[in-house]
């Protein structure tokens, strides 16, 4: 499939001049209104320039990274000033924990393309491309240059660090009597390289320090993905305040939230993985070279839970009548692009028998527990790092926590949590120490549009892992662990390189299940022999039915990791609606060819030139993997499969009425991946009776299995037309649809149809299942299935994810 990509609305800026200078904490104050669906307060940046820029003005002129043939230049800003604000909810000598305690509000109406709310306050910055020149400006002044969009700055200020009580301690003067901007920055400086050990005290004066007032407004301006700061006079970025402060609010619709109901129609809100990250949450810098602590303070009703990112198991504090305050803080330097909230009616599940044995297992270790034997020394920035302490190496299990709403509260039990300790000693075993202090694992409400995310100490588990066996749940749980170490802990420093976090995970979540299951040798190789059957599948309908670009798993190739003169770049694709849906990514694995399939005779000639080559920096399938294939015998379990196939044709072929002395078919119980192949190759099948896919449907209990089989079977009663199960299609649209699906089971089924639509709708509707269950509906042009479509999307699409509510509307038109 040859289609043209527009650079200009498929690529994602990133605009922080992080070359100039780095973020190196954040320290967040917000409220969260659910009546206004705003999320409102203020951040504190506390940042550190770069040696090599001192003497350097930090606005240097830059190339455009997106492509676009016009030049790319701020036109030079009047001086504007910000916006007069409400003292009550705005003062900076408010205190920490008193701040504009659950205000509640009118939702914000305003447009949806601009990050200002009047055209006063846009204050002349073009923003008709993505790059920009970030170049000298009247007077030479240096401009920070953050990401950001969809929000509504209020105002940005100058913190005086040297109020703070105690604060003398960084400077070299007992007391304060002068105080320069110098001097607040060698504060900042100070406090920003604190050693690792003294990380609590490190906190306690970042608190302070966002307590302090301010002591100047800086001028600012935003434009479609940016929000830039100068202060007046100030031409480099050593000179330029190193702790700041925005007062700011999200927009209800804003991309790096969702606002929804959950399973027992509660309001919720979360963050729910947006390409555009978390810029429309926080400005920050998002390039992933940009590593920052954080600490944040978040205000809600008291009926609310909130989970976020943090090292602390978080209590809430009881402020005024009606409302409660939470704190959590993270001390592992991570990209900001890893922030993770979450705010609902979220019950805590707890398991009906918790064993002493597994309590002692859990003991929660703080950063503040060293041991005096360490393990080894680490090559990254200093941290109090898990993995020098002797320990924490030892925890196989580390304290978890599981939230829901109430009413799955029977099916966390039955099927999620007895699955958490064994899948985290499997994992302890094969990698050893866990990276991270404790884990919450959140069940989120039904328009989450994947099977679950990771991100540090929480992970994001959708519904339908709930339902069926505990394979699913198992799978997906093991893939969302492994992901502590292979895209949390270990980065790649391009986003475009997906492939080094989701490659690695595909590869361990089989590695980790079989652990967790205990099973012996020979049966670990056969599901992994088995699953690599699936995704070869997989892969072979997604390199047929996907751009030729969108399967290169290094678009940039060579200029991977390039960046500006200033730090910005581009994620190729990053804003391209069809790359939510592919898994190229995830099933063009090359790591477990190399690991496992290839002789070591072989692997001598391999070397990074020709792996980038044919693996990364090419589309279609790696020549290799093809030989592999071809080469290799079809394993144990999928032959077991092939024989149950030639059963079910046998029994398809049989006339309604038989001879007597026919003997039945006796079927085999499956492993569900097994489930999953058997109806693959049923699909394949031209026509199948009624009469044969309720026999199917009666011999594996096909309704009460889990989201991927039941996806098969719906695509079996879509294509036959099997109108007694046509309950099963409604029930899975309903709660199983999600929009787009990590891990995706299938390539098209053209079932007689002229799949004619428009290459970017017909890809979504291919490789999501739910939405590929409405274009088979839809494009079958069948009366009663087409109702079908139409009854359940009005059920369901308030509560489905933008983008595939847009591609499903389209269908239904």
């Amino acid at each position: 499939m040859d289609l043209k990509l527009d650079p200009s609305r498929d690529d994602l800026p990133l605009m922080a001049n992080t070359n100039h200078i780095l973020v190196k904490h954040y320290v967040l104050d917000l409220n969260v209104d659910f009546e206004s669906q705003i999320i409102e307060g203020s951040i504190v940046l506390f940042f550190e320039s770069g040696n090599r820029f001192e003497k350097q003005s930090g606005s240097t002129k830059e190339t455009c990274q997106s492509e676009s043939s016009e030049a790319c230049r701020f036109r030079m800003p009047e001086p504007c000033h910000s916006p007069g604000t409400d003292t009550r909810t705005f003062s900076p000598k408010t205190g920490y924990n008193d701040f504009a305690i659950c205000v509640k509000g009118e939702k914000d109406t305003s447009g949806k393309d601009g990050n200002h709310d009047n055209p006063e306050q846009a204050c002349g910055i073009s923003s008709s491309t993505y790059c920009c020149d970030t170049g000298n400006h009247r007077n030479e002044e240096f401009l920070l240059v953050l990401d950001c969009c969809d929000l509504s700055v209020l105002k940005v200020e100058e913190v005086d660090v040297a109020a703070v009580p105690g604060i003398e301690k960084f400077t070299k003067s007992p007391k304060l009597t002068v105080v320069s901007e110098e001097l607040r920055n060698q504060i900042v400086h100070e406090l920003v390289t604190l050693p690792a050990d003294r990380w609590r005290e490190q906190l306690d004066y970042y608190a302070g320090c966002s307590q302090a007032p301010g002591c100047g407004d800086l001028l600012f301006d935003t434009d479609t993905w940016s929000l830039q700061i100068r202060k007046t006079g100030t031409q480099t970025a050593t000179d330029f305040p190193h702790a700041i402060r925005i007062w700011y609010s999200t927009k209800p619709q804003g991309r790096s939230v969702t606002w929804t109901s959950d399973q027992s129609g509660r309001p919720c809100v979360y963050t729910i993985g947006s390409p555009i990250n978390n810029r429309a949450l926080f400005p920050c810098q998002e390039p992933p070279v940009a590593m920052s602590t954080w600490q944040a303070t978040v205000r809600a009703a008291a009926s609310f839970v909130v989970l976020m990112s943090g090292e602390n198991s978080a209590k809430p504090t009881q402020l005024q009548e009606g409302c409660t305050s939470w704190h959590y803080y993270v001390t592992m330097p991570m990209p900001a692009s890893t922030f993770t909230i979450a705010v609902g009616s979220w019950t805590e599940m707890k398991p009906e028998l918790c064993s002493s044995k597994d309590l002692a297992a859990e003991r929660s270790l703080s950063p503040s527990e060293t041991d005096s034997r360490y393990v080894g020394i680490c090559g990254h920035v200093e941290y109090p790092c898990r993995f020098q302490n002797l320990s924490a190496t030892t925890q196989e299990i580390i304290p978890h926590r599981v939230f829901a709403p109430l009413c799955l509260q029977d099916a966390c039990q039955e099927t999620l949590l007895h699955l958490i300790p064994p899948c985290l000693s499997a994992a302890h075993s094969v990698l050893g120490t866990h990276p991270f202090s404790r884990l919450d694992i959140l069940i989120v409400p039904a328009n989450f549009p994947s099977l679950g995310m990771a991100s540090p100490h929480i992970i994001f588990l959708s519904q339908s892992v709930l339902t069926g066996t505990s394979h699913l749940c198992g799978t997906r749980l093991c893939h969302e662990i492994a992901h502590a170490w292979f895209g949390l802990a270990i980065g790649a420093r391009d986003w475009t390189e997906e492939w080094l976090s989701e490659g690695f995970a595909t590869h361990l979540e089989d590695v980790f299940w079989a652990a967790a299951q205990q099973l012996a040798p020979h049966e670990a190789q056969e599901q992994q022999e088995l699953k690599a059957c699936l995704r070869w599948l997989r892969l072979q309908d997604e390199v047929r039915n996907s751009p030729q670009e969108m399967q290169v798993l290094r678009p940039n190739k060579e200029k991977t990791g390039h960046v500006s003169d200033s730090g910005s770049s581009v994620i190729k694709h990053g804003l391209n609606p069809e790359k939510v849906f592919m898994q190229v990514h995830y099933l063009k694995d090359f790591l477990q060819l190399l690991l496992e399939n290839i002789p070591e005779e072989k692997r001598l000639g391999l070397s990074v030139e020709n792996i980038f080559r044919d693996w990364l920096e090419s589309s279609g399938i790696p020549q290799p993997l093809q030989r592999e294939r071809q080469a290799g015998a079809e394993c144990g379990l999928a032959r077991q499969v092939s024989a149950e196939v030639e059963k079910w044709i046998r029994v398809n072929r049989r006339p309604r009425k038989r001879k007597r002395r026919e003997a039945e078919e006796v079927f085999e119980k499956l492993l569900p991946d097994q489930l999953i192949l058997l109806l693959e190759h049923l699909l394949e099948q031209k026509t199948l009776t009624a009469r044969t896919l309720h026999s199917l449907e009666k011999t594996y209990h096909l309704p009460q299995q889990d989201a991927e089989v039941r996806h098969r079977w719906c695509e079996l009663i879509v294509k036959h037309k099997y109108t007694k199960a046509y309950k099963d299609v409604e029930r899975f649209l309903q709660e199983d649809q999600v929009g787009r699906w990590v891990h995706k089971q299938h390539g098209p089924r053209t079932c007689g149809h002229d799949l004619s639509l428009p290459s970017s709708l017909r890809l979504c509707a291919l490789q999501a299942m739910g939405v590929y269950l409405y274009g088979e509906l839809m494009l079958g042009e069948d009366a009663r299935q087409q109702q079908v479509a139409r009854r359940c999307f009005e059920l369901t699409k308030e509560q489905m994810d933008r983008s595939s509510a847009e591609v499903v509307a389209e269908m239904l038109l």
